[in-house]
């Protein structure tokens, strides 16, 4: 915490924000959120306290102010060290409305995801073979399937909601999917669809260039896992009145998927109108554009 207040000033800087002069008001709330997430424990603290409502939701508006400037940071620096990590990427977006998620839980949860399907693959499985055993533990052990009754719902953009629900967008689906794939050292990457999202299975090659050549098939998350080609994506960009591009065949960045999932989320809760969390949304979505 600054060097500069101990618990006693905090308390003491909170006791004065049911404050009726609204200049005092801002200036401490200002103060407070200055000081970081090391006051959220002195400012719940006294929210449990608390018999007034006004300094309760002065109290629960700060501690989201300071969560939320915490996130930006989070994520500035994800970001920048790389965005290799995607499903930690994907965490931080679930913190936006779960801010005390237990990360740990999550990633035991994946990890025995992942441990299933290891246990199941060896060295002479073709492709085919391991898409099959993998989609097999996923979703028919696993039961993740895709949220087709509720399917603009936020919560399909949570990676932790959706691990526990077993239901997801395309891309949340993806995510966890793809997360578990590539720590198996399976070549399996995101492909940024228009109005879906899939996967693909890249074939072995002796440079590190990514072209048609190297796709040999792609899978629908969304739907169980189901292999397709590319004449599949041909006809949907065809129905889409689309010119076909190389983006709408080809792996995407970590990065990318990450900001669709962001702007997923910004749509969900536009047409839940609430404008709040759009603004702020939109806040995460320019730290991508400024780091182009």
């Amino acid at each position: 915490m600054d060097q500069q207040l101990n618990d006693n000033e905090v308390k003491a800087l909170i006791s004065l924000l049911d404050d009726s002069d609204k200049e005092v008001y801002i200036h401490i709330e200002e103060r407070l959120v200055s000081l970081g997430r090391e006051v959220i424990p002195l400012l719940e603290d006294a929210w449990s306290h608390a018999f007034d409502a006004l300094l309760q939701r002065r109290i629960e508006h700060i501690v989201h102010k300071i969560q939320f400037d915490t996130l930006l940071e989070d994520i500035k620096l994800w970001i920048h060290t790389g965005n290799q990590d995607l499903l930690a990427g994907a965490i931080l977006v679930a913190k936006y409305q779960y801010p005390d998620l237990d990360v740990e839980k999550l990633e035991q949860q994946v990890a025995g995801i992942k441990k299933e399907i290891w246990l199941e693959l060896n060295e002479n499985l073709t492709a085919l073979e391991i898409v099959n055993i993998f989609n097999h533990i996923f979703f028919t052990n696993h039961n993740f399937s895709g949220n087709t009754a509720n399917y603009h719902a936020p919560q399909n953009s949570f990676v932790n909601i959706v691990l526990e629900s077993k239901k997801g967008n395309p891309l949340a689906l993806s995510i966890v999917y793809m997360s578990i794939a590539q720590s198996l050292g399976l070549p399996i990457y995101g492909v940024n669809l228009p109005e879906h999202f899939v996967l693909a299975y890249l074939g072995n090659d002796d440079n590190d260039l990514v072209d048609m050549s190297r796709v040999l098939f792609y899978i629908n998350a969304f739907s169980k896992g189901s292999v397709f080609g590319k004449s599949d994506i041909d006809q949907f960009i065809k129905r889409l009145n689309l010119e076909p591009q190389s983006s709408y065949y080809l792996p995407c960045s970590n990065r990318d998927m990450i900001l669709r999932m962001i702007r997923n989320l910004s749509f969900s809760y536009q047409k839940l109108g609430d404008t709040d969390k759009v603004d702020e949304l939109a806040q995460m979505i320019a730290l991508f554009n400024a780091h182009v």
